[in-house]
């Protein structure tokens, strides 16, 4: 079955060669995939090997010369290990680039616990001006990329992972798209998350809500399909429990409402079993959400 990588490292691929602005940055993860396309590019593909703060410095300095460059590697090393290069060397210096991370929370669980980084998206928090897309498809994957590398000089996390949902669903950048409505509350599933939501909502009387792009979130949509009075709002997130949690409450800061942020907990689980235990020892089965949401809006 075709991986969000896969579908990542052959649209990138392709988008070489059709935009000359375009450069990826490696750190030795999926080199070997990369492969064809730095030998037909070999200025525009640059592997700086084992060295992940290296690799943003210097996609920051491809950024300032007009390029528009893609960092890619697992999320612990794009993210959490040269956090400070993406603060200085993008940030800081007004520049934009496409981090594009796999492996997620928990895709790798035998890797262990340098492999797993379910803070991600609440340490990109701490800085501003920043877009995250959280496909849940390869296909979602792709056109959240077309996007991102077409978008100017932002600044765009891609957040790709291994689990996902069996079909694609027809996500716009930055906007929640409602699957099912209901009076009880509002679900909002993140990414790879809606499989697992959707089949523990399944005869509830609740609205679902798909997200795969949180940062901006889409406030006005969570309103709009709330309505008016008070809300009830479960948040599954397939990262740090919480993470959005402010961002609903912000958006509806004007009315009375309750936020319940489902996802990975802060604790470290020491037992690498498979993806699957994971998300049972998290509680993002199917199983587990219902007891969760049910207990939360009934």
């Amino acid at each position: 079955m075709e991986t969000m990588r896969d579908r990542f490292i052959d649209v990138t691929t392709r988008l070489l060669d059709e935009d000359p602005r375009l450069a990826v940055v490696l750190a030795d993860i999926s080199a070997a995939g990369f492969a064809p396309a730095a030998e037909e590019h070999p200025d525009r593909v640059i592997n700086v090997g084992i060295r992940e703060q290296l690799m943003i410095g210097a996609a920051g300095g491809l950024a300032l010369t007009g390029l528009r460059p893609i960092a890619h590697t697992f999320a612990s090393f794009l993210v959490e290990r040269p956090f400070e290069q993406v603060k200085l060397d993008l940030g800081h210096q007004g520049v934009g680039a496409v981090l594009v991370s796999a492996a997620g929370s928990y895709d790798w669980p035998a890797g262990g616990r340098t492999h797993m980084a379910p803070g991600d998206v609440a340490l990109l928090d701490t800085l501003p001006g920043w877009t995250v897309h959280v496909p849940g498809h390869p296909d979602e994957a792709e056109a959240l990329l077309r996007h991102a590398a077409a978008d100017g000089d932002e600044k765009v996390y891609v957040r790709l992972s291994a689990h996902r949902n069996a079909a694609a669903r027809p996500v716009a950048p930055g906007k929640l798209l409602m699957l099912r409505q209901g009076s009880r509350g509002a679900v909002v599933a993140v990414g790879p998350m809606l499989d697992a939501v959707l089949a523990a909502t399944e005869g509830l009387d609740v609205t679902v809500l798909y997200a795969a792009t949180v940062r901006p979130f889409d406030g006005e949509g969570l309103r709009a399909a709330i309505g008016d009075g008070r809300a009830e709002v479960v948040l599954v997130e397939p990262y740090l429990a919480g993470t959005s949690a402010g961002e609903v409450h912000a958006a509806l800061a004007d009315r009375p409402h309750r936020v319940l942020g489902l996802g990975v907990p802060k604790e470290e689980h020491r037992r690498y079993g498979s993806m699957e235990e994971h998300l049972r020892a998290y509680g993002l089965d199917a199983a587990s959400l219902r007891g969760r949401i049910t207990a939360q809006l009934w």
